[in-house]
């Protein structure tokens, strides 16, 4: 919120993959409404293909060694595979 605050943002904007997300979501969002009434929170859903992927996911699979770069941007599949690379 201090990040939101310096910059003078009044939304937040939460992605949404599956329905599990929504009851930490909805907690979050109601507890920064109390802190902060003068921030709204928006959620938004994506496109079903992307609705499965998640960093945990996405990681474990690079850490199998199997191809991460239909799940993320060139730059990010280029930082991940180095960084597996040189902790595993």
């Amino acid at each position: 919120m201090d990040f939101l605050h310096a910059k003078g943002a009044k939304v937040i904007l939460r992605g949404l993959r599956a329905a599990s997300d929504f009851e930490y979501e909805f907690q979050m969002a109601g507890m920064n409404r109390n802190l902060f009434p003068e921030v709204e929170t928006i959620f938004l859903t994506p496109g079903e293909k992307y609705m499965f992927i998640s960093a945990t996911m996405v990681r474990e699979i690079a850490i199998l060694g199997g191809d991460v770069s239909k799940f993320v941007h060139p730059a990010i599949c280029e930082r991940l595979v180095k960084r597996v690379a040189e902790k595993f």
